[in-house]
């Protein structure tokens, strides 16, 4: 998982990779004497022109490669190149064909044609039945997908994932093997962006009841039918993925292998891989951006179009329901201090809205065109609030527990929020931190005060962004509920002038503003290294990223 509206040969390419140079960022040249301590690491192999092959690391082991029900950025990488849905993300970051080779967009819906070479990696053909499928197993609430609701879009879902209705009666029809139907429960002129995600991927209904539980959870449980496959699956140690010869357009795919033996969220642990020539690509740390520079590797940015916030449970258990609790919270965070002084990475922004400045508007950046409302801070500011609060409570505010995931960025930002809240509010954190899998587990189960966050655009509109704190959104971990928020929502999604369904995003601003759902913390990017005879590597911030499906190696 965002921007403008706009038909889909008019997309462009996201120009965000840039080589860094000395000037950018001269204080750099201030700390290339710091010695960086380099990590013991096994030797490998980044690059093979040979075998045509890669060698990368893997940020954690991928939750789920169910499409039907996986959520997270490291699962939507893997699936997004074994995988395909009606439409894809090219190598120039353009939304294409994919298994539908065209499509006639009608007012209320639009119908698919699909390519008869598109195919399973046991030979059979992908048919209209397999999204059929595919989208009813989505929205049926016993599924328990939490991206049920980016199919709202399609008639009844909704009614559908509330129990209302059955799957069968979903707005989408295979009038026969190649041509698949679809009814709009409201005008969707973002729809085809919607269909490169993964919940939209096909999924084989006999491969799907024969595994039930198991269904994607090991390499023997999968079928796929994008540019690569699973070749090797170690859980927790070792992803492979292999050439697929029977994708469609397998001759545009020039890499024969993907391996992923190192699984780490190690910056530091990366970067050593890379220069120790284990491994093509490596994100760097304030820490090793120095060194880099002093090997003279060539740097690359890139800003994800991700947001980072603090968010707050709503349950009726915790603590911060309360408003006045929140709202003391808000005052005393500065954005511009977590990314100046707590992360101190280039390239970073400090978020001062849901939305971040990669969204576009109706002639200019959606944040240009609305500005996002200035929040109160400052200790008195604070202080005011949580008196207002204690008045309330008959005893001592006990500890709140901040969930956070194993990174070292995210407990660099909690240790300073945890100084900061005793400091400040005389509130006591207690520090949560799980590995991926199990973070994401305790955000859905609620077992939480607080998290750290982040949120990345799943498709090519503002309203991915808009809907994410939606009362019917299980993204919406925390559980916040507005008829405010909602009904401002709901308006954006039936509204077909740009102009004022933007307004109506604005006003969601202001409501993050006022009732603190949540807590922009930042913008992200990433500064990175790339091995010199790897090329074609797509950035993008939707789609799945990095994008390898295009890339080949040639000698420097």
């Amino acid at each position: 998982m965002h921007n403008k509206i706009m038909p889909v040969h008019n997309i462009h390419r996201l120009s965000r990779n840039s080589a860094l140079g000395y000037g950018i960022y001269p204080w750099l040249l201030c700390v290339l004497i710091l010695v960086i301590f380099q990590l013991p690491v096994q030797a490998g192999e980044a690059v093979n022109l040979n075998t045509r092959s890669i060698t990368l690391t893997l940020k954690t082991e991928p939750p789920t490669l169910n499409s039907l029900v996986s959520t997270d950025q490291v699962s939507t990488f893997v699936l997004s190149h074994i995988m395909e849905g009606l439409m894809q993300y090219d190598g120039e970051n353009r939304l294409s064909a994919g298994v539908a080779e065209r499509w006639q967009v009608r007012p209320d819906g639009v119908t698919f044609y699909l390519r008869k070479n598109a195919r399973w990696t046991d030979g059979k053909p992908v048919t209209a039945k397999d999204f059929v499928f595919a989208w009813q197993r989505a929205v049926a609430p016993e599924t328990a997908s939490q991206y049920a609701f980016i199919l709202f879009a399609i008639k009844n879902a909704e009614a559908i994932n509330r129990g209302e209705m059955a799957a069968e009666k979903l707005g989408v029809q295979a009038v026969n093997e190649y041509e698949l139907q679809v009814q709009f429960a409201t005008a969707c002129p973002y729809f085809l962006s919607l269909t490169a995600f993964p919940t939209y991927y096909p999924v084989r209904q006999d491969i799907y009841e024969r595994d039930g539980q198991r269904y994607a959870a090991n390499q023997q449980s999968l079928i796929s039918n994008g540019a690569f496959t699973v070749s090797k699956w170690v859980h927790g140690a070792h992803l492979q993925l292999k050439k697929n010869p029977l994708y469609w357009q397998a001759g545009k795919i020039r890499l024969e292998t993907i391996d992923m033996p190192y699984v780490t969220s190690d910056n530091t642990a990366s970067f050593n891989l890379f220069k120790a020539d284990s491994v093509a690509m490596a994100n760097l740390t304030v820490e090793t951006i120095p060194d880099a520079l002093q090997r003279g590797d060539s740097l690359y940015r890139f800003s994800t179009g991700s947001v980072y916030y603090l968010g707050f449970n709503f349950r009726e258990s915790r603590l911060t329901r309360e408003l006045q609790l929140r709202k003391a919270i808000q005052a005393v965070i500065d954005p511009r201090v977590i990314v100046n002084k707590v992360i101190a990475m280039p390239g970073l922004l400090a978020a001062d809205s849901l939305f971040p400045v990669t969204v576009r508007g109706v002639s200019k950046s959606f944040r240009e065109e609305f500005p996002a409302p200035q929040v109160k801070r400052g200790l008195d500011v604070a202080r005011a609030y949580l008196d207002a609060y204690s008045t309330k409570q008959s005893s001592t505010l006990p500890p709140l527990i901040l969930l956070i995931n194993d990174t070292p960025l995210a407990a660099r930002q909690a240790e300073y929020l945890q100084q900061l809240f005793k400091t400040a509010l005389n509130i006591d954190i207690r520090i949560d931190k799980q590995v991926f899998k199990q973070y994401l587990e305790k955000m859905r189960r609620g077992e939480f005060d607080l998290s750290l966050a982040g949120w990345g655009p799943d498709y090519d509109d503002a309203m991915t962004f808009a809907d994410l704190m939606a009362s019917w959104n299980e993204n919406n971990r925390g559980q916040y509920q507005s008829e405010r928020y909602d009904a401002l929502v709901r308006a954006a999604m039936v509204e077909t002038d740009s102009q004022r369904r933007l307004q109506y995003m604005a006003q969601l601003q202001t409501v993050i503003a006022e009732e603190v759902p949540l807590i922009p913390l930042f913008e992200n990017a990433e500064i990175y290294v790339q091995h010199p005879n790897l090329k074609g590597v797509a950035r993008s911030i939707f789609g799945g990223d990095p994008n390898y499906r295009f890339a080949w190696l040639e000698a420097k």
